[in-house]
């Protein structure tokens, strides 16, 4: 999926993007990992994934390639 960045906070690696309907969704620095991005501008058209939950789970720009997805991740160790 393609959006474009509405906000961006370098301090913090988080912001939000506009999808193509005009929905805003947030990213948590995490999205950014893998993508080697340092820095993005308001305007900017990005490519992302978003979960089972519809939160952003990898985010780069739309000329490059999404990170590998990692697949669903097994549950915590429970304690006895």
């Amino acid at each position: 999926m393609q959006a474009t960045v509405r906000s961006y906070d370098e301090t913090a690696r988080s912001g939000s993007v506009f999808t193509d309907d005009g929905t805003v969704v947030p990213f948590a620095p995490g999205s950014l990992a893998g993508s080697g991005l340092r820095l993005l501008r308001p305007g900017q058209r990005v490519r992302l994934r978003l979960g089972e939950d519809g939160t952003v789970t990898a985010l780069t720009l739309a000329t490059f390639p999404l990170p590998p997805d990692p697949g669903p991740q097994p549950p915590a160790p429970r304690s006895r």
